[in-house]
């Protein structure tokens, strides 16, 4: 008890303008979350006794999550303390032992206040999304009292067994999937979502921290170890798959590695180009996604999202004669087994106003492929690309080959939303895609877009899938020329044909 830092705090330094150097120079990009946090400081500047929100920072590993926590510390002048909850399945573990049992101990959050040594630290709790619960009770329910704003003024370990008021701790939280994270404790924290890196933020990232950091490690000058622009590059596009910079990382010190070996050797200096980077790296483990070389009837550019960015997801189609199956392959998921039922039924609706026979459903047979078929696809956000590329097979009429599409159908032929926009729209410039169709009710997604991206690609947001044939096919199907009998009430019967 008496180890407790009671009337112990750190005095906050809190200048916005230093706060926002330290964050900028610490970390590139993650302007979300970097203005979420200027203003938490400049809340607590004005009022010191604020109790805020308790943040959580929510992302797929590697994007920088844990260490601009770090950054906040330094930059507010507080004490840092990390509380790993990963496998973490006891409730005592949070709120400490009863003290008649042997080798009782207080909790983490008391000892994280000790190790402190004051009472206002920023405390991380790290992986909050991986905490177990079993017999011994349930740690997610014990955070509740710490995480809630109106009841850690009292927080009660079992060990210390009297209130302690954490109320001035600031206390941030980590997680790369919301999804387990009880409802309870889920609702007591403000979720800030960090998403995957691009190219360019990975590049940026890269020459600014990573080469100086691995540098600094294996004691290399700037004279001694050189890597060009194209060889970060290349790392990044054909030796990395990833939504971080993790990976990126540890291919800069394998190069490092091997540039002290060399200069322990007797060599001078070493220099890594996109030339001879396949010496050091070894073969490329990735191929960068490429547009068609020509215009192809049934295969369509699709865009997917993935955990590690956006992808080009190409959908290749085959009517062949037969009896009316529809084959579906390529590890297609429910959701993208759904959309290619929809498409079908979609396009058998609208089949003569598109030139189609209206019983291909009964004579051709329809097979749906999706390539790569050792990586599971699902989602909802493949309907128009399926949609496209059926009509333009059962029509012959090929597809664009810089036509790239994202977005999902109903069976009126809607264009639906999706999400991962960001993500979607730099896969399709990386690929050389000049024009790319979505829904418009993802037109305000592109404010989120990078400008790099918006100069070169060209955005079309669509309502109907009318309106993708017109910018998606080389030309527009004809209507089946056939004659219609319309019977009017007050005429006789009379022949028109339909243009």
């Amino acid at each position: 008890c008496l180890e407790i830092p009671f009337g112990k705090y750190s005095k906050d330094r809190i200048n916005l303008e230093k706060s926002r150097k330290i964050l900028n120079a610490d970390h590139y990009g993650l302007d979300k979350v970097k203005s979420r946090i200027i203003e938490s400081l400049a809340v607590l500047k004005r009022n010191p006794e604020y109790n805020g929100q308790i943040i959580c920072l929510y992302g797929p590993p590697g994007v920088g999550k844990t260490s601009i926590v770090k950054s906040l510390a330094k930059s507010m002048n507080r004490k840092y303390v990390r509380i790993a909850l990963g496998g973490v399945h006891d409730e005592a573990e949070i709120r400490g032992h009863r003290k008649t049992y042997i080798g009782s101990m207080p909790g983490r959050i008391m000892q994280a206040i000790i190790d402190a040594g004051t009472m206002n630290p920023i405390v991380l709790l790290d992986e909050i999304d991986k905490v177990g619960n079993d017999y011994k009770g349930d740690p997610s329910s014990a955070l509740l009292e710490a995480l809630d704003p109106e009841q850690n003024n009292s927080f009660n370990d079992h060990y210390i067994d009297f209130p302690v008021d954490l109320s001035k701790v600031l206390f941030i939280t980590t997680a790369n999937d919301t999804s387990t994270i009880a409802a309870p404790l889920y609702d007591r924290m403000e979720i800030i979502e960090l998403n995957s890196y691009s190219v360019e933020e990975k590049f940026n990232i890269a020459k600014l921290h990573l080469v100086k950091k691995e540098m600094k490690k294996h004691k290399l000058t700037a004279r001694e170890f050189k890597i060009s622009d194209e060889a970060i590059y290349k790392i990044i596009e054909c030796y990395t798959r990833e939504a971080g910079v993790r990976g990126l990382e540890k291919n800069i010190a394998t190069l490092c590695r091997k540039a002290t070996l060399e200069l322990e050797s007797g060599k001078k200096s070493f220099k890594v180009t996109d030339k001879n980077i396949s010496d050091y790296l070894g073969v490329e483990k990735y191929s960068k996604d490429e547009i068609p070389d020509e215009n192809q009837i049934g295969v369509v550019n699709g865009l997917a999202w993935t955990q590690v960015g956006g992808t080009m997801l190409p959908i290749e189609i085959s009517a062949l004669d037969g009896s009316g199956k529809i084959e579906l392959t390529g590890n297609l998921g429910d959701v993208m087994k759904e959309s290619a039922k929809t498409a079908v039924s979609y396009v058998r609706s609208k089949s003569e106003q598109y030139g189609i026979k209206s019983d291909f459903y009964k004579t051709k047979d329809i097979h749906i492929h999706a390539p790569e078929a050792a990586i599971p696809k699902d989602g909802p956000s493949a309907g128009l690309a399926i949609t496209t590329a059926l009509v333009s097979e059962l029509t012959g009429i090929p597809i664009k080959k810089n036509v790239a599409m994202t977005g999902e159908i109903s069976l009126k032929g809607k264009a639906l939303p999706i999400g991962g926009l960001k993500e979607k729209s730099m896969a399709a410039y990386k690929a050389g895609c000049d024009t790319v169709i979505i829904p418009k009710d993802n037109f305000k997604d592109l404010a989120e877009i990078g400008t790099e991206v918006k100069t070169a690609v060209r955005f079309i947001p669509v309502t109907s899938f009318d309106e993708v044939m017109t910018q998606a096919l080389e030309y527009m199907p004809k209507k089946d020329r056939k004659q219609n009998v319309i019977i009017k009430s007050d005429e006789s019967v009379s022949s028109v044909v339909t243009q």
